[in-house]
């Protein structure tokens, strides 16, 4: 009985403190809701639309910076633009390997415009349409995000990425880059107002509105003259990122806003408070549990998108700007991956270490930008001789690794005598006249057992030192 009287006790302790708390919140919830959308929800919807724009454009931008500094289109250029067809291939190819929906490049000195599709026009300083053109050429900045329509491909409202090109001196050769649909970005706002009940929209540095969803107001494009924003449309404008609020058909508005270097465009996300807070007041306790359970999905998935973006950047870092090739940082991440499934799954491992024969001479009577190319060139012929899996890494200078899984002394030897007669088959030909013979020296060498990576290269290293003493052009295994 005593037992009983104190669970009971319990209990009602229990359910009067829930009880209690549950008044209490229901007091506070208005300011508690309020709070939550100001300085968590609103924020929280931003920086992921945020996170997924940058990462959608993070590789039109690289791909464009590649575009700007390959010394094929410099060079095509400074030689005269002699055959247009060269440059169509080679803006088809870029918009065919990187998937983009448009890849372009206009001349300074001829003023064309060359697009994937073939020669589109020539660009007029007096024409509004080409005056992105002569913009990016008085810039200073690398790079311009720009929304236009496209004219190759029906006037598609489209993302360009504007990279100025420059000639060795530093002077501007032009400008080339690669096109989005903006369809893209507005279907990534669509998304977002259908999850999470809020209008998000764009506007440009003047204010105006530049990409919104369906079913958005349009009568007024200028947000300083929209009725109820316009009370801090300067606001808005004036900083890269704010939190405000205001009336509008007499609602109270909440409104976060970042700005995007990107795109030049601020993000604005609004929710309407009283709807929100009448939702709140229908049924305090279900609206808090879906709230939790919200802020926990849209945590997890901002995490899921950052480390997706971690992931893209390293990809970069690991990979050498010239010849596209691993960085000699990413090697011994792949050779300690390696390691780990040759304990799961034994398999032989074996290195092949490349160098270009009579490298520094190239480079001594032509410069370093036909050296560049050669070595363009190498890591190419190299890359399309060997497996598709096999880890290829410029480790420094003129010299390349090769690491093969599942592979002998003696299937390594074979990879690489392949490899060496991919790279000699064909002379390289470059602008102004210049032929190179080129030819590789290798030393291939295989795992042994409880050997670690620096002795690995050590003994391709020797090898290749032998088959450079024995007269490069060859192949020589370690003992």
């Amino acid at each position: 009985m005593k037992r009983n009287r104190i669970v009971a006790l319990i209990v009602g302790v229990v359910a009067m403190g829930f009880l209690g708390m549950t008044v209490a919140n229901y007091w506070v919830s208005r300011d508690w809701i309020r709070q939550a959308i100001v300085e968590s929800d609103l924020p929280l919807t931003s920086d992921t639309l945020y996170s997924e724009i940058q990462q959608d454009l993070l590789k039109p931008i690289f791909v464009s910076s590649l575009m700007a500094h390959d010394t094929f289109l410099r060079d095509w250029v400074l030689d005269g633009e002699k055959d247009p067809e060269q440059m169509v291939r080679y803006l088809e190819e870029i918009q065919r390997k990187y998937d983009a929906f448009t890849a372009f490049f206009v001349s300074d000195r001829s003023h064309v415009y060359y697009q994937n599709k073939g020669v589109l026009k020539k660009v007029h300083r007096d024409e509004p349409r080409d005056a992105w053109f002569f913009r990016v050429g008085g810039m200073n900045h690398p790079y311009e995000t720009n929304v236009d329509p496209d004219m190759a491909n029906n006037d598609s409202i489209t993302i360009f990425i504007n990279f100025r090109v420059l000639d060795y001196e530093g002077r501007f050769l032009g400008a080339t880059g690669v096109g989005l649909r903006a369809t893209a970005v507005k279907q990534l706002v669509e998304r977002y107002q259908r999850e999470y009940h809020r209008t998000v929209y764009f506007v440009d540095r003047k204010g105006s509105l530049t990409l919104y969803g369906r079913d958005f107001d349009v009568s007024e494009p200028d947000i300083r003259k929209r009725p109820g924003i316009s009370t801090i449309a300067e606001g808005i404008l004036g900083r890269d990122q704010g939190r405000f609020e205001y009336q509008k058909d007499g609602a109270t508005i909440f409104l976060n806003s970042r700005f995007i270097p990107d795109l030049d465009w601020y993000l604005v996300v609004e929710q309407n408070a009283d709807e929100a807070l009448a939702a709140t007041e229908r049924t305090l306790v279900n609206n808090l549990l879906i709230g939790v359970t919200a802020t926990l999905v849209v945590t997890w998935l901002c995490a899921v998108l950052v480390r997706r973006s971690h992931r893209r950047l390293e990809i970069l870092v690991a990979t050498d700007p010239l010849t596209g090739a691993l960085s000699r940082l990413s090697f011994g991440v792949i050779f300690a991956q390696s390691r780990q499934r040759v304990k799961r799954d034994p398999q032989p491992i074996s290195l092949v270490f490349f160098d270009i024969d009579y490298f520094k001479a190239i480079n001594d009577r032509y410069g370093h930008v036909i050296g560049d190319a050669a070595l363009i060139a190498v890591a190419e012929r190299l890359r399309v001789s060997v497996r598709s899996g096999d880890g290829l890494c410029r480790w420094g200078g003129e010299e390349f690794l090769l690491l093969l899984e599942d592979c002998d002394l003696i299937q390594g030897r074979e990879v690489a005598e392949k490899a060496r007669l991919a790279v000699m088959e064909d002379p390289l030909v470059l602008a102004e006249g210049v032929v190179l013979n080129l030819t590789i020296s290798a030393g291939v060498s295989e795992l042994k057992p409880g050997e670690d990576v620096d002795g690995l290269i050590a003994r391709a290293d020797a090898a290749l030192y032998a088959a450079k003493a024995a007269g490069r052009n060859r192949v020589v295994c370690a003992n």
